[in-house]
């Protein structure tokens, strides 16, 4: 491994891509960042433009490279992290998408959701998969594209009967990962923990479930391979004729939220994290026992290195978190994300207003996918400030719905909460979580724990790390909170949070709308 002193994590998010170089010590050395648009053709639905998604990956990586002034070739690996669940398709021969993505927040197959609960197919599907029927994942999702995608509205050349050219092998399908690995290496290859959110994943089989591809009328040709999250074999190598001008090997991919489970080094069996971007993803680690949820998490994978069984994890899935903080700033409430502590510290309470940000549905443990945005308790007198407090304070909230599900399905009592994202920056942030949680927070020194977690599962496939506990050594607490306050009168505004959830639900009553 001389000359080879980093590692490169790609961390394709909802809202952009980022790309950051680690050292052994797991210190940031190179960091660079590009937004992408957010397109909505309609109300519910949410979609990306995945050639607009590579030539930004190709971008950032060049110019984190650049402004550190390193040499591709002094990368031992490439990990990948991705948005999960979020699906494209694209042609096998040209390698250009035959439609947008379809984001992992689109809410266009909802009915057909409620199609497969009136046929009382969920507990089937949870079964084979760990997760609720919804939209959120990519099952639907593909099944759409091929029965819906118009490749000459978009400007493709493809004819236009997609489910044709899918059974005979001239499409492939994939998410995120998938498709950055193809444009990487030429492979079509994803890991587990991606293949575990698609809902055609029997998480128990480790295989591409029969009857689901069945259900959804998805042929398997279209399927990538599955591999594991650390994989020593690698995925393949980048072509030395190609942007980066060197072969560096793809040895590690995780779906975001389980990238920074490896990234919290959330190794043992009881570990928990919380990650605050777009959504807020808490998983605890379950060993090698798929732990069946009866308050409304989903079971997953939690990763899986070359040669080992397989970790699982239970997780709830809260949709829209920091993105209520960017609605904030839509709506020119703030001009900036920085201020929120700031206003929300410059009034003592909310003043009994409350912030349901369901705006694509609530996920767990209400798993509501017609539930939308909802304001209430405002008065004459309601400020900005006390909707700025509010939108923080519906961050704590359904952090607490889905610890107190957590703990009720594992059977434990969770001493302390370890978390990441850009918003725990927030200091204000963090303390009012520990409080609403009552449990001590802990924010490590590097808290974009996901692309490490990539970088983490790509170096440990090739030795640059040799083993988890030189993982385990890099963990560092850069700050913790400790809970403050009265703890009744918190539980008592906790109570009235379900009630103003309440408020939210069922409100779509047509399609996405």
């Amino acid at each position: 491994m001389a000359g080879k002193h980093y590692v490169g994590a790609i961390d394709q998010g909802t809202t952009g891509t980022r790309f950051m170089v680690f050292d052994h010590a797991g210190q940031v050395v190179a960091n660079a960042y590009e937004k992408h648009e957010q397109i909505y053709p309609e109300p519910g639905w949410v979609e990306h433009d995945p050639m607009e998604i590579w030539e930004n990956t190709k971008s950032v990586v060049e110019a984190a490279l650049t402004e550190a002034d390193l040499a591709p070739e002094q990368l031992a690996a490439l990990g990948i992290t991705n948005q999960r669940e979020t699906t494209l398709l694209w042609d096998s021969e040209t390698g250009r998408p035959v439609h947008n993505a379809l984001v992992w927040q689109d809410r266009r197959t909802t009915d057909r959701v409620e199609e497969l609960e009136s046929e009382d197919k969920v507990e089937w599907i949870r079964e084979k998969t760990g997760l609720e029927a919804d939209a959120y994942f990519s099952a639907t999702k593909v099944e759409w594209l091929l029965d819906n995608a118009d490749p000459m509205k978009m400007e493709r050349t493809l004819p236009q009967d997609l489910r044709d050219r899918a059974e005979s092998g001239e499409l492939l399908m994939g998410t995120i990962d998938t498709w950055l690995i193809y444009k990487l290496t030429g492979n079509h290859i994803t890991d587990v923990t991606n293949a575990s959110r698609t809902m055609l994943y029997n998480i128990r089989e480790m295989e591409w479930d029969p009857e689901l591809l069945d259900e959804f009328d998805v042929p398997q040709t279209l399927l990538p391979e599955v591999r594991p999250s650390s994989d020593d074999a690698t995925y393949g190598s980048t072509d030395a004729e190609g942007f980066l001008g060197a072969e560096v090997p793809v040895a590690g991919a995780l779906g975001d939220q389980q990238a920074a489970l490896f990234g919290q080094t959330c190794f043992d069996e009881g570990d928990a994290k919380n990650t605050y971007g777009t959504g807020s993803f808490f998983l605890m680690n379950t060993g090698e026992e798929a732990v069946k949820s009866d308050h409304g998490l989903l079971t997953t994978i939690g990763f899986q290195r070359s040669g080992e069984p397989v970790q699982y994890a239970l997780e709830g899935a809260i949709f829209i978190t920091g993105a209520a903080i960017e609605w904030l700033e839509d709506v020119k409430l703030i001009d900036d994300p920085v201020q929120t502590a700031e206003l929300a510290r410059s009034v003592d309470s909310t003043d009994g207003v409350y912030v349901v940000p369901a705006f694509t549905g609530l996920g767990a443990p209400h798993w509501d996918g017609r539930a939308r945005g909802t304001i209430v308790g405002m008065t004459r007198g309601t400020e900005r400030e006390h909707i700025v407090r509010a939108t923080l304070e519906s961050i704590a909230y359904q952090t607490r719905d889905v610890a107190e599900a957590m703990e009720a399905d594992a059977g434990i009592d969770m001493g302390r909460l370890r978390v990441d994202g850009g918003a725990v920056k927030n200091n204000f942030l963090c303390q009012l979580q520990s409080d609403i949680l009552g449990t001590d927070i802990v924010r490590p020194e590097v808290d974009e724990t996901t692309a490490l977690g990539a970088a983490y599962a790509a170096g440990l496939a090739v030795d640059y790390w040799e083993t988890v506990d030189e993982l385990r050594e890099n963990w560092q607490v850069d700050r913790a909170f400790d809970p403050e306050g009265d703890q009744e009168e918190l539980d008592a505004k906790y109570d009235r949070w379900g009630d103003a959830v309440e408020r939210s639900l069922n409100w779509a009553q047509d399609g996405g709308d």
